[in-house]
């Protein structure tokens, strides 16, 4: 073996069955998860966030036995970017694959994925106060018109629709000219699993989560968080659920529309995360969270030869 840390990888989009699969394989594999979800990390964002349930046990993040890493950690006033994720989870795999456990990353989040797997090198330019104040008031697709001019081979490749990611981009093309190429390289000894139900299947579970989180106390939650202080437009960073929730409050969507709204944006939503993560090819598909044993056996096993 070439010494490389083996780490296990499951992707997919929303409501798959991301996490019910990375705590089954921990189980059965002695394995602790690290997740790649840029909401889960934040403090008091659980209904919207569908965050795993568990409780903090001396210092660290449990959820149905198994140890849970970058979760749960960030106070949802502040920023967390991807290159503070990629260090965090560098950090945890090396606890982990130290203590004689496998490294499981879980999420769908795809971009912080591929940075922590890939070891891509994030450009290092420090934030433009004055800038952001500026496209903050920009619709997405002014920002994406902004963005292709400066760059237009990052406007292709992009997720196009999300606000955060292109103000972003734009700073950095502002600052550097254009947004340099991102060159991957492979750190880690890699099986990487995608679940992807069938379309009937997926539509039938994001219906049903969004019910779920109706019912659990979505405005509720969104309402808490107001109170504690963060700002409406931090909340909508946040994702179209804290945004449907939102609108709700603020009386531009009847409650009795918010199921059917929250469905379509989480449909959509899952929607784009294929779109990024069938550019992968190192994938591999399988339909339903039964599958992976064979997958994992044979990887694990390798490893140790």
């Amino acid at each position: 073996m070439n010494g490389k840390i083996s780490v296990i990888v499951i992707v997919g989009p929303t409501a798959s069955g991301k996490s019910d699969l990375g705590v089954r394989i921990a189980k059965k594999f002695n394995g602790e998860i690290i997740s790649a979800d840029s909401r889960q990390v934040y403090k008091d964002l659980n209904i919207g966030s569908a965050k795993v349930k568990g409780k903090w046990k001396k210092g660290v993040f449990m959820c149905e036995g198994v140890p849970h890493f970058c979760i749960d950690m960030i106070s949802p006033k502040r920023m967390y970017t991807a290159a503070e994720f990629k260090e965090s989870a560098k950090d945890a795999i090396l606890d982990i694959a130290s203590r004689g456990k496998t490294p499981i990353v879980v999420g769908g989040t795809a971009f912080w994925v591929d940075t922590l797997m890939y070891d891509l090198d994030l450009p290092e330019v420090s934030p433009d106060r004055v800038l952001r104040k500026e496209l903050e008031r920009k619709s997405v697709d002014e920002l994406l018109a902004m963005l292709n001019k400066l760059d237009s081979r990052r406007a292709a490749r992009i997720e196009q629709k999300n606000p955060r990611r292109l103000i972003r981009a734009i700073e950095i093309a502002n600052a550097l000219g254009s947004v340099p190429p991102l060159s991957k390289r492979n750190p880690y000894r890699t099986l990487w699993i995608g679940i992807m139900p069938s379309e009937k299947i997926l539509q039938y579970r994001i219906a049903l989560r969004c019910r779920v989180m109706i019912k659990a106390g979505l405005i509720r939650e969104t309402k808490k968080l107001l109170l504690k202080g963060v700002s409406k437009k931090r909340m909508r960073e946040f994702g179209f659920e804290y945004g449907d929730a939102l609108d709700v409050i603020e009386k531009n969507v009847a409650g009795r529309d918010l199921p059917s709204k929250l469905t379509r944006d989480t449909s959509k939503y899952a929607v784009r995360q294929m779109r990024w993560f069938k550019r992968n090819h190192d994938i591999t598909w399988i339909s339903r969270a039964d599958k992976e044993t064979d997958l994992v056996k044979a990887f694990l096993l390798n490893s140790i030869r």
